[in-house]
């Protein structure tokens, strides 16, 4: 199992290096894990001069599966389009083709008094929000910054292919098929002939799942829904600029950013796993981030690009005994529980996981 550990910029590296610390003990009890570190983002850029260097996309390429921290960070945002550390997080789902971006929001029954929605509200939440990743107005053409008549003028241009929305509307009605038999899909199609097509191709590949039911929301209506209803979806289907709006309002849900992890897959199954929280530069180096969504994101690789569920099973198992114990980071504190850093959390995910072999 070859993995490139792409820890990036910012809490990125504090993360993916408790998450590393998973796999060491998984290695030294035997699972065949090779893993190699490379640079990605802003400190790419500042040691090579560019944010994805040729040796790091190559290792992407060769890996079974990427685990990803963060990149960007306030002093690259002057650079021009290509070199800044977004960039390079954009290159490698669209090279790599990961179009299937999976974001589950699950409310942990130890966390329920950490969100700051009602226990009314969010109690047995578990939901997935599916995001194309690899079109949409990220990618499509024309776009930039020009001068019309002596003003300036921004385009991004919004676009799909039906083939793009038919190949991620199946992977949500299998997903759905796999869990609670609902999708929901999230559009604009009262204003952008891009989310009419959308909810077309949905229409005409649904008569492919009968078993699963599937329904329509515009994006502000699901955007509200997400806060007054959580529960009623099972699986969420969207674009990928609405995706990614609505899963950081759904992280809300779960208690903290720092709880929701992410895979972004292709159709050969290879993924990138990563936090869905950024670099967060305001807290860098204080070993004050949460690792627990880089560490959940690491149990997403093993249950889908490796198929070892009984390996997820034991590391979301081992995160629940965490909290359960009482011990929080500063992201998830409450009245009564234990403050600890990074490492500190880590390490305690480590020893259950430990504990949980014996």
């Amino acid at each position: 199992m070859k993995i490139a550990v792409l820890g990036g910029d910012g809490i990125g590296p504090e993360v993916t290096r408790e998450s590393v610390k998973l796999l060491e003990l998984l290695k030294r009890e035997g699972l065949p894990l090779q893993l190699e570190e490379a640079l990605i983002g802003g400190c790419a850029y500042d040691a090579t001069g560019h944010p994805l260097p040729a040796a790091t996309m190559a290792l992407a390429r060769n890996a079974d599966a990427i685990l990803f921290g963060a990149e960007g960070g306030f002093t690259y945002e002057s650079l021009p389009r290509g070199l800044r550390p977004g960039d390079a997080l954009l290159t490698l789902r669209k090279e790599l083709d990961l179009f299937a971006n999976y974001r589950p929001a699950k409310a942990f029954d130890e966390l329920i008094g950490a969100s700051p929605f009602k226990p009314s509200v969010i109690d047995g939440l578990d939901l997935l929000i599916l995001r194309e990743l690899t079109s949409d107005v990220y990618f499509g053409e024309p776009r930039g910054i020009s001068t019309e008549r002596g003003k300036r003028v921004g385009r991004n241009t919004m676009y799909y292919h039906e083939d793009e929305i038919a190949r991620i509307a199946h992977v949500g009605f299998r997903a759905a098929r796999g869990r609670r038999k609902k999708l929901c899909s999230v559009d604009k199609a009262n204003a952008l002939e891009a989310m009419e097509l959308w909810r077309a191709v949905v229409d005409e590949v649904a008569p492919e799942y009968p078993d699963v039911e599937l329904s329509h929301l515009y994006v502000d209506a699901a955007a509200m829904t997400l806060v007054r209803n959580p529960r009623q979806f099972d699986v969420i289907v969207t674009g990928n600029i609405f995706g990614d709006i609505l899963s950081d309002e759904a992280a809300m849900l779960a208690g903290s950013i720092g709880m929701l992890p992410s895979a972004s897959i292709n159709a050969q199954g290879k993924g990138l796993y990563e936090p869905v929280h950024g670099c967060a530069p305001d807290i860098a180096g204080k070993n004050v981030a949460n690792p627990l969504a880089s560490i959940l994101s690491t149990a997403m690789m093993f249950r889908q690009s490796f198929a070892r569920a009984d390996i997820a099973d034991r590391i979301e198992g081992a995160v629940r005994s965490v909290l359960a114990s009482g011990l929080r980071t500063a992201d998830i504190m409450e009245p009564g529980a234990r403050l600890v850093g990074t490492s500190q959390m880590g390490d305690a995910v480590v020893a259950a996981m430990a504990a949980s072999r014996r």
